[in-house]
Protein backbone atom coordinates (compact mmCIF):
# COMPACT_ATOMS: atom_id res chain seq x y z
CA UNK A 1 0.00 0.00 0.00
CA UNK A 2 1.50 3.38 -1.01
CA UNK A 3 1.72 6.33 1.36
CA UNK A 4 -1.25 8.21 -0.05
CA UNK A 5 -3.55 5.19 0.07
CA UNK A 6 -2.38 4.38 3.60
CA UNK A 7 -3.12 7.93 4.74
CA UNK A 8 -6.60 7.82 3.23
CA UNK A 9 -7.26 4.43 4.83
CA UNK A 10 -6.05 5.67 8.21
CA UNK A 11 -8.26 8.75 7.97
CA UNK A 12 -11.29 6.66 7.07
CA UNK A 13 -10.67 4.23 9.94
CA UNK A 14 -10.27 7.10 12.37
CA UNK A 15 -13.45 8.79 11.14
CA UNK A 16 -15.38 5.50 11.53
CA UNK A 17 -14.14 5.12 15.10
CA UNK A 18 -15.06 8.73 15.90
CA UNK A 19 -18.53 8.28 14.40
CA UNK A 20 -19.10 5.08 16.35
CA UNK A 21 -17.97 6.68 19.62
CA UNK A 22 -20.11 9.79 18.98
CA UNK A 23 -23.38 7.87 19.14
CA UNK A 24 -25.37 8.54 22.33
CA UNK A 25 -24.77 5.93 25.01
CA UNK A 26 -27.67 3.98 26.48
CA UNK A 27 -28.74 5.52 29.79
CA UNK A 28 -27.45 2.66 31.95
CA UNK A 29 -23.99 2.77 30.35
CA UNK A 30 -23.80 6.57 30.40
CA UNK A 31 -24.53 6.50 34.12
CA UNK A 32 -21.98 3.74 34.68
CA UNK A 33 -19.30 5.76 32.93
CA UNK A 34 -19.82 8.51 35.52
CA UNK A 35 -19.89 6.19 38.53
CA UNK A 36 -17.65 7.76 41.23
CA UNK A 37 -16.36 4.30 42.17
CA UNK A 38 -14.47 4.15 38.87
CA UNK A 39 -13.17 7.72 38.81
CA UNK A 40 -9.55 6.64 38.27
CA UNK A 41 -10.44 4.14 35.55
CA UNK A 42 -12.59 6.71 33.76
CA UNK A 43 -9.44 8.68 32.97
CA UNK A 44 -8.59 6.18 30.23
CA UNK A 45 -12.07 5.94 28.71
CA UNK A 46 -11.01 8.19 25.85
CA UNK A 47 -8.43 5.68 24.68
CA UNK A 48 -9.97 2.37 25.81
CA UNK A 49 -13.51 3.28 24.68
CA UNK A 50 -15.01 1.13 27.41
CA UNK A 51 -18.46 2.72 27.51
CA UNK A 52 -18.79 2.59 23.73
CA UNK A 53 -17.70 -1.05 23.64
CA UNK A 54 -20.31 -1.95 26.28
CA UNK A 55 -22.90 -0.21 24.12
CA UNK A 56 -21.72 -2.28 21.14
CA UNK A 57 -22.04 -5.42 23.27
CA UNK A 58 -25.60 -4.41 24.15
CA UNK A 59 -25.22 -4.56 27.95
CA UNK A 60 -28.64 -4.13 29.56
CA UNK A 61 -29.74 -3.44 33.16
CA UNK A 62 -30.18 -6.75 34.96
CA UNK A 63 -27.79 -8.64 32.68
CA UNK A 64 -25.54 -11.44 33.88
CA UNK A 65 -21.99 -10.96 32.61
CA UNK A 66 -18.73 -12.93 32.61
CA UNK A 67 -15.61 -10.76 32.68
CA UNK A 68 -13.08 -13.37 31.58
CA UNK A 69 -9.58 -12.62 32.92
CA UNK A 70 -10.52 -9.20 34.33
CA UNK A 71 -7.03 -7.75 34.74
CA UNK A 72 -7.06 -4.51 36.71
CA UNK A 73 -10.84 -4.30 36.85
CA UNK A 74 -11.42 -1.57 34.27
CA UNK A 75 -14.19 -3.55 32.59
CA UNK A 76 -15.59 -4.97 35.81
CA UNK A 77 -16.45 -1.51 37.14
CA UNK A 78 -18.28 -0.59 33.96
CA UNK A 79 -20.17 -3.88 33.83
CA UNK A 80 -21.15 -3.70 37.50
CA UNK A 81 -22.66 -0.24 37.25
CA UNK A 82 -24.25 -0.92 33.84
CA UNK A 83 -26.12 -4.07 34.89
CA UNK A 84 -27.10 -2.59 38.26
CA UNK A 85 -28.34 -4.32 41.38
CA UNK A 86 -30.54 -6.66 39.36
CA UNK A 87 -27.58 -7.95 37.37
CA UNK A 88 -24.36 -9.73 38.24
CA UNK A 89 -20.75 -9.86 37.09
CA UNK A 90 -18.74 -13.08 37.33
CA UNK A 91 -15.03 -12.30 37.20
CA UNK A 92 -13.35 -15.48 35.99
CA UNK A 93 -9.66 -16.09 36.66
CA UNK A 94 -8.21 -19.24 35.06
CA UNK A 95 -6.05 -21.00 37.66
CA UNK A 96 -3.19 -21.35 35.17
CA UNK A 97 -3.19 -17.60 34.54
CA UNK A 98 -3.18 -16.87 38.27
CA UNK A 99 -0.19 -19.19 38.73
CA UNK A 100 1.85 -17.09 36.30
CA UNK A 101 0.39 -13.61 36.90
CA UNK A 102 -0.94 -13.95 40.42
CA UNK A 103 0.23 -10.45 41.29
CA UNK A 104 -2.79 -9.15 39.37
CA UNK A 105 -5.34 -10.87 41.58
CA UNK A 106 -4.80 -9.08 44.90
CA UNK A 107 -5.26 -5.55 43.52
CA UNK A 108 -8.19 -6.81 41.45
CA UNK A 109 -9.90 -8.11 44.59
CA UNK A 110 -9.62 -4.62 46.07
CA UNK A 111 -11.32 -3.16 43.00
CA UNK A 112 -14.02 -5.85 42.91
CA UNK A 113 -14.78 -5.32 46.60
CA UNK A 114 -16.26 -1.92 45.71
CA UNK A 115 -19.12 -3.63 43.89
CA UNK A 116 -21.79 -5.72 45.62
CA UNK A 117 -22.82 -7.49 42.42
CA UNK A 118 -19.39 -8.94 41.51
CA UNK A 119 -18.27 -12.50 42.28
CA UNK A 120 -14.79 -13.86 41.65
CA UNK A 121 -14.47 -17.39 40.23
CA UNK A 122 -11.14 -19.20 39.96
CA UNK A 123 -11.24 -22.35 37.85
CA UNK A 124 -9.15 -24.36 35.38
CA UNK A 125 -8.80 -22.66 32.00
CA UNK A 126 -10.33 -25.65 30.24
CA UNK A 127 -13.31 -25.82 32.59
CA UNK A 128 -15.10 -22.49 32.34
CA UNK A 129 -18.43 -22.71 34.17
CA UNK A 130 -20.89 -20.23 35.64
CA UNK A 131 -23.43 -20.58 38.48
CA UNK A 132 -26.21 -19.57 36.08
CA UNK A 133 -26.70 -18.94 32.39
CA UNK A 134 -25.36 -15.52 31.41
CA UNK A 135 -26.18 -12.86 28.82
CA UNK A 136 -22.62 -11.92 27.90
CA UNK A 137 -19.16 -13.43 28.01
CA UNK A 138 -16.52 -10.78 27.48
CA UNK A 139 -12.76 -11.02 27.20
CA UNK A 140 -10.27 -8.31 26.26
CA UNK A 141 -6.71 -9.03 25.10
CA UNK A 142 -6.73 -12.54 26.53
CA UNK A 143 -8.25 -14.88 23.95
CA UNK A 144 -4.80 -15.21 22.39
CA UNK A 145 -3.42 -16.61 25.67
CA UNK A 146 -5.42 -19.83 25.69
CA UNK A 147 -3.35 -21.83 23.16
CA UNK A 148 -0.09 -20.85 24.91
CA UNK A 149 1.85 -23.27 27.11
CA UNK A 150 1.29 -21.39 30.36
CA UNK A 151 -2.48 -21.80 29.95
CA UNK A 152 -2.29 -25.57 29.68
CA UNK A 153 -2.29 -25.05 26.76
CA UNK A 154 -6.06 -24.88 26.36
CA UNK A 155 -7.51 -25.53 22.93
CA UNK A 156 -9.63 -22.47 21.98
CA UNK A 157 -12.25 -24.94 20.80
CA UNK A 158 -12.63 -26.11 24.41
CA UNK A 159 -12.97 -22.52 25.63
CA UNK A 160 -15.51 -21.62 22.96
CA UNK A 161 -17.60 -24.73 23.67
CA UNK A 162 -17.68 -23.81 27.36
CA UNK A 163 -18.66 -20.21 26.57
CA UNK A 164 -21.45 -21.48 24.33
CA UNK A 165 -22.75 -23.65 27.17
CA UNK A 166 -22.57 -20.79 29.70
CA UNK A 167 -24.60 -18.38 27.59
CA UNK A 168 -28.36 -18.08 27.41
CA UNK A 169 -29.89 -18.60 23.96
CA UNK A 170 -29.34 -15.32 22.13
CA UNK A 171 -26.44 -14.45 24.44
CA UNK A 172 -23.41 -12.50 23.27
CA UNK A 173 -19.72 -13.43 23.15
CA UNK A 174 -17.51 -10.36 22.71
CA UNK A 175 -13.80 -10.72 22.00
CA UNK A 176 -11.26 -7.89 21.91
CA UNK A 177 -7.68 -8.72 21.00
CA UNK A 178 -4.51 -7.54 19.30
CA UNK A 179 -4.37 -8.05 15.54
CA UNK A 180 -1.68 -10.31 14.06
CA UNK A 181 -0.67 -10.48 10.42
CA UNK A 182 -3.24 -11.96 8.08
CA UNK A 183 -2.71 -15.67 7.62
CA UNK A 184 -0.52 -16.04 10.73
CA UNK A 185 -3.16 -18.05 12.61
CA UNK A 186 -1.76 -18.80 16.12
CA UNK A 187 1.90 -18.21 15.23
CA UNK A 188 2.27 -14.98 17.22
CA UNK A 189 0.12 -15.68 20.28
CA UNK A 190 3.05 -16.34 22.61
CA UNK A 191 5.76 -14.21 20.99
CA UNK A 192 3.91 -11.02 20.01
CA UNK A 193 0.69 -11.58 22.03
CA UNK A 194 -1.33 -11.19 18.85
CA UNK A 195 -3.75 -13.40 16.95
CA UNK A 196 -5.12 -13.43 13.41
CA UNK A 197 -8.73 -12.16 13.57
CA UNK A 198 -9.76 -14.54 10.80
CA UNK A 199 -8.62 -17.45 12.95
CA UNK A 200 -10.68 -16.22 15.89
CA UNK A 201 -13.77 -15.85 13.72
CA UNK A 202 -13.30 -19.35 12.32
CA UNK A 203 -12.77 -20.91 15.75
CA UNK A 204 -15.74 -19.23 17.38
CA UNK A 205 -18.21 -19.87 14.58
CA UNK A 206 -17.07 -23.52 14.54
CA UNK A 207 -18.42 -23.74 18.10
CA UNK A 208 -21.90 -22.82 16.85
CA UNK A 209 -21.84 -19.04 17.24
CA UNK A 210 -23.08 -16.57 14.66
CA UNK A 211 -20.78 -13.69 13.81
CA UNK A 212 -22.95 -10.58 14.07
CA UNK A 213 -20.57 -7.65 13.74
CA UNK A 214 -17.38 -5.82 14.57
CA UNK A 215 -16.44 -2.36 15.79
CA UNK A 216 -13.54 -0.14 14.61
CA UNK A 217 -13.21 1.64 17.95
CA UNK A 218 -9.74 0.24 18.67
CA UNK A 219 -8.49 -0.02 15.10
CA UNK A 220 -5.09 1.48 14.32
CA UNK A 221 -3.98 1.06 10.70
CA UNK A 222 -0.58 2.54 11.58
CA UNK A 223 0.23 -0.67 13.49
CA UNK A 224 1.94 -3.05 11.04
CA UNK A 225 1.24 -6.11 13.26
CA UNK A 226 4.91 -7.14 13.45
CA UNK A 227 5.82 -5.77 16.89
CA UNK A 228 5.26 -7.22 20.32
CA UNK A 229 2.31 -5.47 21.96
CA UNK A 230 4.61 -4.24 24.74
CA UNK A 231 6.95 -2.51 22.30
CA UNK A 232 7.01 1.19 23.31
CA UNK A 233 6.16 2.22 19.75
CA UNK A 234 2.75 0.47 19.88
CA UNK A 235 1.99 -0.26 23.54
CA UNK A 236 -1.39 1.12 24.49
CA UNK A 237 -2.43 1.75 20.89
CA UNK A 238 -2.10 -1.53 19.02
CA UNK A 239 -4.51 -2.38 16.25
CA UNK A 240 -7.27 -4.35 17.96
CA UNK A 241 -10.34 -6.11 16.65
CA UNK A 242 -13.68 -6.15 18.47
CA UNK A 243 -15.77 -9.11 17.36
CA UNK A 244 -19.35 -9.76 18.43
CA UNK A 245 -20.82 -13.26 18.26
CA UNK A 246 -24.25 -14.53 19.25
CA UNK A 247 -25.48 -17.90 20.46
CA UNK A 248 -28.46 -18.83 18.26
CA UNK A 249 -31.87 -18.90 19.80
Amino acid sequence: MNGRKFAVFAALAASCAIAASAEPLPANIAAAAKDPARAEQAKVDATRHGPEILAFAGVQPGAKVVDLIPGGGYWTGLFSASVGSGGHVYAVWPAEYVKVDGDEVKPYREVAAKYANVSILEQPAAQLTTPEKVDLVFTAQNYHDYPDKFMGPTDPAVLNKAVFAALKPGGTYLIVDHVAQAGSSLRDTDTLHRIDPATVKSQVTAAGFQFVGESPLLANPADDHTKKVFDPSVQGHTDQFIYKFRKPG
